[in-house]
């Protein structure tokens, strides 16, 4: 699975986003979903970024089942589709998880 092109990246962000989904994290302007609004209060930082927690964790299993379906071979000779495949896995769910909560937050 490490050999996967965005395996490690999907492992790393499905551990960080485990901490904003369980609510450990408290206000900060480094880790977590950030904006003005979002930073204004803690009912709003803690139920954001649990939402993004969770869409970051989807996105992460998300390209976890494509790579274990479709593994990507570095010495295949058609391996650029498959690699659009695993980017288009890992990016799209990531980037609509995140956009759902940007615009969640801006309903608050």
């Amino acid at each position: 699975m490490r050999a996967q092109p965005f395996a490690i990246p999907a492992l790393l962000l499905f551990l960080v986003a485990v901490p904003l989904v369980a609510g450990l994290v408290p206000r900060n302007r480094l880790y977590g979903f950030r904006t003005k609004k979002i930073l204004s209060n803690d009912e709003i930082w803690y139920r954001v970024n649990r939402l993004a927690g969770f869409a970051v964790m989807i996105a992460s299993v998300v390209y976890g089942m494509v790579a274990a379906g479709w593994p990507y071979d570095r010495a295949a000779t058609d391996n650029f589709s498959i690699w659009l495949l695993h980017l288009a896995a890992f990016a799209v769910p990531l980037v609509v998880g995140l956009g759902v909560s940007g615009w969640y937050a801006k309903g608050l």
